[in-house]
């Protein structure tokens, strides 16, 4: 039960196929040096300059969801379909020496799953640079990566799983950032202050185990729990056409292990459930893209070193765009992936991918709406677990956004990931209002 019950539970800890297409989002400023008179300009070396302001702005999108599924659910207490409303404003302050204020705050309001009704600080921050180096304090996103469909190396931020079962939405992580960046490359040291635990659909929620697991009750391996300090360090460095990333990371993984909680206390006389477990791990990790004419090459490895075997996992592959397709302005790119865990089908294990492969074709036409079409196929290659995803994007005007989503879990044997939620295909919508 409880090797099996771990095994299963993995699709809740990391992506299934987790590809996303961004929507438009208006950039914010990055950050400059400072600003100095030039020989000419009105001011003379001796007179103070007149004081001046600095800029300031708010933008980000307010958007309505709903969630279609196409069958019955499978457990007590779920709902057939859902609705939410979701918000995401960003405002920004920007001094005159380049100094950087952000603050973006998050709110969805579920229709069923209380705990997808929920807000978090996903950026709120000072950002302070200077000719070579530069530092940031406060809660920040940060994303490491080069492979489409199974992120390995992504070590800081914590997954909003709750959102979105590609696991691409984090919540926002206290740090202390220090960068430089010189001729022989850039580093970056995260001193992390605090953990914060994954979130999960509730028992009224979709795309969920059949038991309910209990965040109230979360355990961790270090004493100090969610404030032991986690530390991060990372090189990256560009060699032509070679972009080239490695870091150590030493703290509490963001991955939680799924244990039943009679496994941890036989005694224990309330509703079968599951409690989060959270390890210490030391990892190291690489990351690399090549790219070449039309070919753009992938590589992400880890190894991690824990309270479990320590392992090795890998992912890589290619992508091969035609551009102009068949004469026109559409751009049309082909993915392939490939997916290498050591630990096998270990029950003990907490990533569902260990022998398997990814296909994806994007498709970009280029047009005034800024049309977006990514569509997925994921390939067990030890058993017949398989699904399809597909998501597409369109601009309406200045500020609307449609999004589109489908999911859908096709092969799901007993012994497998998928067959929890096998019945759980869906279609997302959302429109989106961006300011």
């Amino acid at each position: 039960m409880y090797g099996r019950t771990l095994a299963v539970l993995a699709v809740l800890a990391v992506a299934a196929c987790p590809w996303r297409i961004a929507s438009a989002e208006k950039a914010r400023p990055e950050a400059v040096g400072p600003q100095t008179n030039q020989p000419g300009e009105p001011n003379e070396p001796n007179e103070p300059a007149p004081a001046r302001k600095g800029r300031s702005g708010l933008t980000g999108y307010v958007a309505a969801e709903g969630r279609l599924f196409f069958h019955d659910p499978l457990y007590a207490g779920q709902e057939d379909n859902n609705g939410s409303l979701a918000a995401q404003p960003e405002y920004y302050y920007q001094w005159n020496n380049g100094a950087l204020f952000t603050f973006t705050p998050f709110a969805r309001v579920d229709s069923v799953d209380s705990e997808r009704t929920h807000w978090d600080i996903r950026e709120l921050y000072y950002h302070y640079a200077q000719d070579w180096w530069s530092v940031r304090f406060g809660m920040a996103r940060v994303f490491w990566g080069a492979t489409e469909f199974v992120h390995l190396v992504d070590v800081i931020n914590q997954t909003d799983l709750v959102e979105h079962i590609d696991g691409e939405d984090k919540l926002g992580q206290p740090m202390l950032q220090f960068s430089s960046s010189v001729d022989w490359g850039s580093l970056d040291i995260f001193i992390l202050p605090y953990f914060r635990e994954r979130t999960f659909p509730g028992r009224e929620g979709r795309l969920r185990p059949e038991l309910e697991i209990d965040t109230d009750h979360a355990i961790y391996e270090n004493r100090d729990k969610e404030r032991a300090k986690d530390l991060a360090i990372r090189y990256s460095r560009t060699f032509g056409d070679l972009d080239l990333g490695t870091y150590l990371f030493i703290g509490t993984n963001r991955d939680p292990l799924l244990v039943p909680a009679d496994y941890l206390d036989p005694n224990d006389t309330a509703d079968p459930r599951l409690i989060p477990f959270y390890e210490r791990v030391t990892q190291l990790g690489l990351d690399a893209t090549w790219a070449s004419g039309n070919w753009l090459w992938k590589l992400e490895t880890v190894y991690r070193k824990g309270y479990l075997d320590p392992y090795v996992a890998a992912t890589g592959g290619l992508e091969y765009t035609f551009y102009g397709f068949a004469g026109g302005k559409s751009d049309v790119g082909l993915v392939a992936e490939y997916v290498y865990d050591e630990r096998g089908d270990d029950p003990e294990m907490t990533s569902i991918f260990d022998d398997d492969l990814f296909l994806g074709l994007r498709l970009s036409p280029n047009d005034l709406a800024g049309t977006q079409v990514l569509m997925g196929f994921m390939q067990d290659l030890g058993d017949p677990e398989n699904a399809v995803s597909v998501e597409a994007s369109r601009r309406f005007g200045d500020h609307w956004r449609l999004s589109l989503d489908l999911w859908l879990f096709l092969d799901a044997p007993e012994n497998n990931v998928i067959y929890y939620i096998r019945d759980d295909d869906f279609v997302r919508l959302e429109l989106a209002y961006h300011f």
